[in-house]
């Protein structure tokens, strides 16, 4: 059987996480907090000692596209699994930039106010497990240990205001490059 290269190799569980297969759900508890997943019923999880693997469970496999299609599957719920230790060890963090005159963002209790060009300020309410910092009126950090979590928030929040390609004001993630474009020539 063809194999994964992501499942492959094993996963390697750190000293200060603690992992628990119970049937068809792994949860994971680190220093920074507790995270689940759920697998299907197809896929088994393997562990010995501090090493984990993902594989699919003996006569699933009955024709080649389904061998192809759970190739990819535990391929995929192994970097969930990785993903879900990282979260619990380390965390995950995006950061975004506000760029414009009189753009800003503060925190208000569990509100984000962002002054983004509208006539009113709008308002952003900061979602259970997440956190966000705002260093600077014009930086704001999403911080969290679920890395789909994460994501998505900083680009809900990025979706507010879309960086203009003529001018250049908007939210945008620091680093990203916006391509400008040229005005109308009169």
């Amino acid at each position: 059987m063809p194999q994964s290269r992501i499942a492959d190799k094993p996963t390697i569980i750190p000293d200060g996480v603690e992992l628990s297969v119970d049937g068809q759900t792994i949860k994971i508890k680190g220093k920074n907090g507790e995270l689940s997943l759920n697998l299907p019923e197809y896929l088994e999880v393997d562990r010995d000692n501090n090493e984990l693997m993902i594989k699919t469970k003996e006569g699933v496999v009955k024709r080649s596209s389904d061998e192809k299609r759970l190739k990819a599957l535990r391929g995929t719920f192994t970097s969930h699994v990785r993903n879900m230790i990282k979260g619990v060890t380390e965390g995950y963090k995006k950061e975004l930039e506000i760029a414009g005159i009189g753009y800003r963002a503060q925190l208000q209790g569990k509100n984000l106010i962002l002054n983004i060009g509208y006539s009113n300020p709008v308002e952003f309410p900061v979602p259970e497990g997440i956190t966000i910092e705002v260093p600077q009126p014009t930086i704001v950090v999403v911080k969290g240990i679920d890395k789909y979590k994460v994501g998505e928030v900083a680009a809900r929040i990025r979706s507010l205001r879309k960086v203009n390609v003529y001018s250049g004001k908007g939210i945008k993630y620091v680093g990203e490059s916006v391509l400008r474009k040229e005005g109308k020539k009169v």
